[in-house]
């Protein structure tokens, strides 16, 4: 009977250790596979565009920048557009994704629910808000001068701010004796959204020309101010916190158990929760603040990505940054190429594409549940 017994054990541990070896393995194809196509399509962004470069060019001219190959290909017109305009667009765009995607998965874990969002539950348009004020009353009442001389060092922190407060007030309103109601989230969500849709368009109502069309543009979303300069303020930003993000996933591991569970095996829940809060606020403001409200990348990405390699925030969230950079990338490609010359705005594209998939994901949880 002992026998027996240590021979089951021992099988099933061989199973398990098959199970995580398929898994780290499957893991490392997706990594592979994420950034060569996030790679290809950066590549293919460098090239489009009314003038259009063709992706031979384009690497010629990154080769020369590194000074390997044809370096005086650097005084041409093709590498002023190449490193001087689509550039920056690109990085930022990246960055944005990333930020968004990583703060729609730390949100779903957060909540341990997948249709979290930023933008869905009212933290994307929140931060909009915030910065929308910072456009029109800082401008117009006690921060002219200041303002001018610091636009893109005052937006980060008002779009922060407001992201803070929009996922606090969530939190807040969701969590009762350490129990978050999925339902009474996302309802909250529409309420503080719509809310925050309302104060904004009251400031587009008093704004005037300029500033009614810099509130366009955040109410859209764009690519299109990015700059060597407004990089510089983001990427300080967004890049320490997506390696930051990371260190968080054992713990978000443990929250799907349960709160209580995951206090019982010792993990700091509520140091993890204020964390996630301040990460997510942090993202979605500066990325609200460089390219204004950009939807449903941060639940279409997380998904996508936890279909594909399972639940696991270890690798779920490297992941979801790999691919909303992807995302934003491809998404902003397209809205250079539709409407030559001109170009939508990329809010545009990427509700074209999130909004059916929410849908569709509804339809599917609601299936789901039937069975």
């Amino acid at each position: 009977m002992t026998l027996a017994v240590k021979q089951t054990s021992s099988a099933s541990a061989t199973a398990l250790a098959i199970l995580a070896e398929g898994r780290r393995r499957k893991g490392i194809i997706a990594v592979a596979a994420l950034v060569g196509f996030c790679l290809l399509l950066m590549l293919l962004s460098l090239g489009a565009g009314a003038f259009a470069i063709a992706p031979g060019r384009v690497a010629d001219i990154l080769m020369a920048k590194l000074g390997i190959g044809q370096v005086e290909l650097l005084d041409s017109r093709e590498a002023l557009v190449v490193l001087n305009i689509r550039m920056p667009r690109l990085l930022l765009g990246a960055l944005v994704g990333a930020a968004l995607a990583i703060s729609g998965a730390l949100m779903q874990g957060l909540f341990r629910n997948p249709l979290a969002d930023p933008g869905l539950v009212g933290v994307s348009t929140g931060a909009g808000l915030a910065a929308a004020a910072t456009i029109v009353l800082g401008d117009r009442f006690f921060l002219s001068n200041f303002a001018m001389k610091l636009p893109f060092a005052l937006l980060p922190f008002g779009a922060f701010f407001g992201g803070l407060v929009s996922t606090l007030a969530l939190y807040l309103i969701a969590t009762r004796q350490g129990r978050t109601s999925v339902a009474t989230m996302l309802l909250a969500g529409v309420a503080l959204g719509a809310l925050a849709g309302s104060l904004t368009g009251l400031l587009a109502f008093i704004s005037d020309d300029r500033q009614l069309r810099d509130l366009t543009f955040w109410s859209l979303g764009s690519l299109g101010g990015a700059s060597w300069t407004k990089l510089s303020v983001v990427a300080p930003i967004v890049l320490p916190l997506l390696f930051a993000v990371p260190l968080l996933a054992r713990g978000l591991n443990a929250l799907m158990l349960g709160e209580a569970e995951a206090y019982h095996l010792g993990v700091p829940v509520q140091r993890i929760k204020a964390l996630a809060i301040l990460l997510v606020a942090l993202a979605v403001g500066a990325s609200v603040a460089s390219a204004g409200v950009i939807g449903f990348v941060g639940i279409v990405v997380p998904h996508l990505i936890r279909l594909s390699i399972g639940p696991d925030h270890r690798l779920l969230l490297p992941l979801s940054a790999i691919g909303g950079a992807a995302l934003l990338v491809g998404a902003d490609i397209v809205a250079r190429l539709v409407v030559v010359p001109a170009e939508l705005p990329i809010g545009i594209v990427t509700a074209f594409i999130g909004a059916p998939f929410f849908l569709w994901l509804l339809l599917r949880r609601g299936r789901i549940a039937e069975l």
